[in-house]
């Protein structure tokens, strides 16, 4: 049944640095000797592949654990450096029709229960939040089994002689209100607030009243519970609101920590606006997020788009600079810090790993699959130049 498609899919491939085998053991081994294995589990992988050829497609098979790899890192590292060859369309049209002989359209493939193809306007209200909410509204615990201690969910500081994840996040938080600025009293806005790591630390070491918005229920009960742990409820307003809500309020600061990402073209200079108009004359802004660095380069590929962070758009910073000077912002100074987020990254990657079975039973296979991929991309996008991560303090000329 599988002779033609891995016939096929010999001449297609010549050279290959990995391996496939297929549901009835065939094998069509690598070429120089080596290299992960991918195994397809099921026709339906390939109907899959069919149904929506590229990334999309190997996508929905690898989540739906119809591939398996016996090497994720080493076949992450075969897909970033492998070239493969070009494929006319008569070669395309043999490994489709040997795909179907095989039977991959047997039955039509089911696409995955966590996929999210949000609907309506691209950024609008309803839109942002739904999209924002597929990502973090899981349990809280989940995300407690790779972030550290504080549940900061953004990038730790190692650089400045940080040795643990943990230490990584404080130098984090206290770079960020040092070059806030932060006194004893000021009001400050959190803008993305998590699980409110930043908003603790502002009031608990800095006396400061902070403000904080997340689109997450779940975040923000538990950001409340833990400013009442820390004995800070009277200064940490935790709200559960979009930062295109807030009206008839001003702060002395405004720190932005792993939200601008989210914002996308279409909302920038609105959002830049926004939070100009919510700062006092002389106030400051402390804009940390991704940015991408290659020009020409996609926003995001469809499988993050339908199964980690639908509608992110990790912008240039030119653009996000070119917004903040639009609303009036001056910029003072611009930091960036790719290699501590690819340890970060690393980090999270082994403690998840080490608690994987706990988050199979609290998110399920597909989101384990997902989450496995997810951090070791998003690692090798800071380590190979893809994208950076940078903090931008700017102010409200007074």
């Amino acid at each position: 049944m599988t002779e033609d498609l891995r016939a096929a899919l010999a001449e297609a491939l010549p050279d290959r640095p990995f391996s496939i085998e297929l549901w009835d053991g065939t094998r069509l081994d690598a070429t120089n000797g080596g290299g992960p294995t991918f195994r397809i589990t099921s026709p339906e992988a390939l109907g899959h592949v069919l149904r929506a050829p590229g990334q999309l497609g190997v996508g929905r098979a690898y989540v739906s654990g119809k591939i398996e790899v016996d090497d994720i890192d080493r076949a992450l590292e075969v897909i970033a450096d492998w070239s493969p060859p070009p494929i006319d369309n008569r070669m395309k049209a043999r490994i489709g029709v040997a795909a179907v002989k095989a039977g991959a359209l047997r039955r039509v493939p089911k696409v995955p229960a966590m996929e999210l193809r949000p609907k309506g306007r691209r950024h609008s209200l309803m839109r942002d939040k739904r999209a924002v909410t597929h990502h973090y509204n899981l349990s809280n615990e989940y995300f407690s089994l790779f972030l550290d201690e504080s549940m900061t969910y953004s990038c730790g500081i190692f650089s400045r002689g940080a040795q643990t994840l943990e230490e990584a996040q404080r130098t984090k938080l206290e770079l960020v209100c040092t070059k806030l600025a932060l006194q004893p009293g000021d009001r400050v806005l959190d803008v993305g607030c998590g699980w409110g790591s930043f908003a603790l630390h502002a009031a608990r070491e800095h006396g400061a009243h902070v403000t904080g918005i997340t689109l997450s229920e779940p975040q923000a009960a538990l950001a409340r519970e833990r400013a009442a742990e820390a004995g800070v409820a009277d200064r940490v307003d935790i709200r559960v609101m979009d930062y295109r809500e807030i009206r008839g309020e001003t702060f002395d600061a405004i720190a932005s920590i792993g939200m601008v990402e989210h914002v996308g073209s279409v909302n920038i200079d609105r959002y830049a606006a926004n939070l100009h108009a919510l700062l006092k004359p002389g106030g400051r802004l402390l804009n940390h997020g991704i940015a991408r660095l290659r020009v020409g380069d996609p926003e995001a590929g469809p499988f993050s788009e339908r199964y980690v962070f639908p509608d992110a758009a990790p912008l240039h910073l030119s653009r996000i600079q070119l917004a903040l000077e639009r609303a009036g912002f001056h910029t003072r100074h611009v930091e960036d810090f790719p290699d501590d987020y690819a340890r970060t990254l690393l980090e999270w990657q082994k403690r998840f790993e080490s608690n994987i079975e706990r988050a199979r039973q609290i998110a399920g296979d597909e989101r384990v699959r997902v989450w496995r991929i997810y951090l070791r991309v998003s690692r090798q996008g800071f380590e190979s130049g893809f994208m950076s991560v940078y903090q931008v303090r700017a102010v409200k000329p007074a």
